[in-house]
């Protein structure tokens, strides 16, 4: 347990936070405190009440930019680390509280859609205004975020942002970074910075890019700005395939996407991945999937390309509906997130994921690696239940590959992540970064990443040390996360 570098006791620090902020934004309960140490990463050990610390001193539930610089401008002042959260639905460790008296800052309580700009085809909003909430605002008026994460009902703007998220319509529409158009942010000194909302511009590098994705290590999201795009369903055609193996999935949506074309959708499940979304009709087969989207002319001329390049291969085809009625309950919520919780009570079964993306010309060779080494090298592969992956996220020049793997777990909760979770994303992560790909696509890096960090970056990593290094001097912000630390 890594100790904190501030002078100030424990009680100092509430005490002083009481005085910042009103009474009842400062929470110290200690369950509340508990939960609040870790995030989806510990899910399992979570559901059985384990919890190991460090715990954070207090969680500061903020109103307002000012609520966060005077929190975050005390931390600097006094050395106390901040983990900064909005929607809680991080996977990768980044929520955990690594040292002893953090303080949790959670932004949820920025929760205001400042303003839906139809003509200029934008939208602003609060860090802590959730996603779904937007998008319902949106569809009164025609639009659509085209943002559309498994986690879409509960996460919220500053950690889509902060992470980097990435949605199911992600060929389409791009992803969080292609969406957003300026931001506001807040640095641990306490200074606001507002990057202002133009189309482009050719002003030095993009700044943007400094505050995407830093997952907490290097400033605090609290305004955000994205594109919003004209919302057509009715013309939605949905299209399903079943193909021999992964190449031939791999090499038909390759197709696709690099003669021009840009369904919202673009999936390939392997057999075993396929089981547990399409049991009734995969028949042991590759499942290949795409939505086409849009107006009524761009959705008939990609649909006239999908059946053209598949054409090319030996393939069945899916009725329509079903691909139609699957995606519609692909995302998760309160209720699936219940259901999880009593599945690893009841059966003690559990599922996770490890997605990295690739060029084209080494996909099929990481998804062959990566299931060559678990299958004969992960120490307990007996228990694997379920072993596969599937191709989500496609572009010009290649492609993601997202690893599921389910297990029993035959070991007390408290090993389960160091017998099961952890090898397991070690290899996959090993295998990417071996053929140039990178480690990690869209859930971020968080602190179980960190360790390959200066491996992901080589050359270029101290370009990113250096931007830790003038925006948190005094390394405040959310330690461990991104940037590795051996205390």
């Amino acid at each position: 347990m890594a100790a904190s570098r501030s002078a100030l006791s424990h009680a100092d620090i509430v005490a002083q936070l009481r005085s910042l902020l009103p009474e009842g934004q400062i929470v110290t309960d200690e369950q509340q405190l508990k939960e609040a140490s870790v995030d989806r990463f510990k899910k399992y050990q979570s559901v059985h009440g384990i919890y190991d610390g460090p715990f954070p001193v207090a969680i500061v539930n903020a109103r307002s930019t000012d609520d966060i610089s005077k929190v975050l401008a005390f931390a600097d002042e006094n050395l106390i680390n901040i983990v900064a959260r909005t929607g809680r639905t991080g996977t990768e460790g980044g929520l955990e509280t690594s040292v002893e008296h953090t303080i949790v800052l959670d932004g949820s309580g920025l929760d205001e859609i400042i303003r839906i700009d139809a003509e200029n085809m934008q939208a602003t909003v609060g860090a802590g205004v959730q996603l779904q909430d937007l998008e319902d605002e949106l569809r009164k008026q025609g639009l659509t975020t085209g943002h559309s994460p498994q986690s879409k009902p509960l996460a919220q703007y500053g950690g889509l942002v902060a992470t980097r998220s990435i949605g199911q319509f992600s060929t389409l529409y791009g992803a969080i970074e292609d969406m957003v158009v300026g931001l506001e942010a807040v640095f641990p000194d306490g200074s606001v910075s507002r990057i202002k909302n133009v189309p482009r511009r050719a002003a030095g590098p993009d700044i943007r890019h400094i505050v995407i994705g830093n997952e907490g290590a290097l400033a605090y999201v609290t305004e955000v700005t994205v594109k919003v795009f004209t919302y057509q369903p009715e013309n939605n055609e949905f299209h399903g395939f079943l193909v021999d193996d992964m190449a031939t999935g791999i090499a038909a949506i390759r197709s696709v996407v690099v003669n021009g074309f840009k369904p919202s959708v673009v999936r390939v499940y392997s057999p075993e991945d396929a089981r547990q979304h399409f049991a009734d009709f995969y028949d042991g087969k590759v499942v290949v999937v795409f939505v086409a989207e849009g107006p009524k002319g761009i959705v008939q001329a990609t649909s006239e390309e999908i059946l053209r390049v598949m054409g090319g291969h030996p393939h069945t085809v899916v009725d329509p509906k079903r691909i139609e009625s699957w995606f519609d309950n692909l995302n998760w919520g309160v209720d699936k997130i219940e259901a999880e919780k009593r599945a690893m009570l009841e059966s003690n079964e559990l599922g996770y994921t490890t997605e990295v993306s690739v060029d084209w010309s080494r996909t099929v060779e990481l998804y062959d690696s990566v299931m060559h080494r678990i299958r004969t090298e992960f120490p307990a592969a007996d228990d694997l239940t379920m072993l596969g992956a599937h191709s989500s996220h496609s572009y010009q020049t290649g492609t993601n590959l997202y690893f599921v793997y389910d297990y029993t777990i035959n070991c007390e909760p408290r090993e389960e992540i160091t017998t099961y979770h952890e090898p397991l994303n070690r290899i996959i992560v090993e295998e990417a970064l071996k053929v140039g790909g990178s480690m990690v696509h869209h859930h971020g890096v968080g602190k179980y990443r960190a360790p390959w960090i200066t491996q992901e970056h080589g050359s270029a990593y101290p370009v990113l040390e250096a931007l830790k290094s003038v925006f948190d001097p005094n390394g405040i912000m959310n330690r461990g996360t991104i940037f590795p630390t051996d205390a």
